[in-house]
């Protein structure tokens, strides 16, 4: 008895420290946020008017916000697509296929998860700069001249130009998420299926994918949740939401400093309750039964 009263006590003690710090720094201030967004509020300070639905309705008769939650769609939908086939693709070759220079490619894939986000809106600004830009140089070097773009400063451009550097900096990290799944599932299996006459991509579709299936589940949420976090960053450090390119969380953050606190914090809670719903659906569609080997 006395050793099971010294095991809780030793887990709790473990425990307490984080639980503290998810509380103080995740609990209360998302409860903040939700009681802010029925005031009226200039600032964190100020004092605050109860105005009920007010910033709600305001809101959603926003068409600012609207334009800046659909280019948040844009960018989970297809930020999630493209570096979930990119990352699973280039972890299957890295995995199961053997050629020069394997571990090499390896570590460059997975170097630009390691840099900064200010970084990499450096690099990304060095390569769209316009006249002497990596990207339009080279298209003028090899003679595609008409190919050349205002990549950062055309408006129906801008996004999928965001976009695109979002997915180089997510497709390491997510590959190497992929590998650890598949370089655990049995050689055997794979030996049976060429026995019996199964190719590659089906040994893939057959084998492969359904026994990481559950690991493509929970990166999902990570998808979702990392991608309205990071092209906020990303935009207010290139474009600052100029050019239509703005997203919520860059809608959210001008207005909440920029004497509208209450409001912008009702942008908040509508960001939250989309991640959260979104990641809902993502998990409700995706279920299916777990196979094991």
């Amino acid at each position: 008895m006395n050793k099971k009263k010294a095991q809780n006590r030793f887990v709790f003690a473990c425990l307490a420290p984080a639980v503290i710090l998810v509380v103080i720094f995740m609990v209360i201030p998302t409860i903040d946020v939700f009681k802010t967004a029925f005031f009226k509020k200039s600032n964190f300070v100020s004092d605050a008017t109860f105005a009920g639905l007010f910033n709600f309705k305001v809101l959603f008769n926003d068409m600012r916000f609207i334009e800046a939650m659909q280019n948040t769609i844009l960018y989970v939908v297809l930020i999630t697509i493209i570096t979930l086939v990119l990352a699973v693709l280039f972890a299957t070759l890295l995995t199961r296929e053997e050629f020069v220079g394997k571990n090499f490619f390896r570590v460059i894939f997975y170097i630009p998860n390691i840099l900064s986000i200010v970084v990499i809106a450096g690099i990304f600004s060095a390569i769209y700069q316009p006249t002497n830009g990596i990207l339009n140089s080279f298209l003028g070097m090899i003679g595609l001249e008409s190919l050349q773009r205002q990549w950062m400063g055309n408006p129906a451009i801008i996004n999928y130009s965001i976009i695109g550097a979002l997915v180089w900096q997510a497709i390491g990290y997510y590959m190497v998420m992929y590998m650890s799944s598949m370089t655990s599932i049995p050689e055997n299996l794979y030996e049976a299926a060429s026995l019996e006459g199964a190719s590659k991509v089906k040994q893939f579709f057959m084998i492969t994918l359904p026994l990481i299936w559950d690991n493509i589940r929970t990166t999902l949420t990570f998808f979702v949740i990392s991608t309205i976090n990071l092209s906020f960053m990303f935009v207010q450090l290139t474009s600052e939401g100029n050019l239509g390119s703005e997203v919520a969380l860059n809608y959210m953050y001008n207005n909440a400093f920029a004497g509208k606190y209450g409001f912008g914090m009702a942008i908040g809670v509508c960001i939250f309750v989309f991640s959260f719903a979104l990641s809902a659906i993502i998990n409700k569609v995706t279920e299916r039964d777990v196979l094991q080997y």
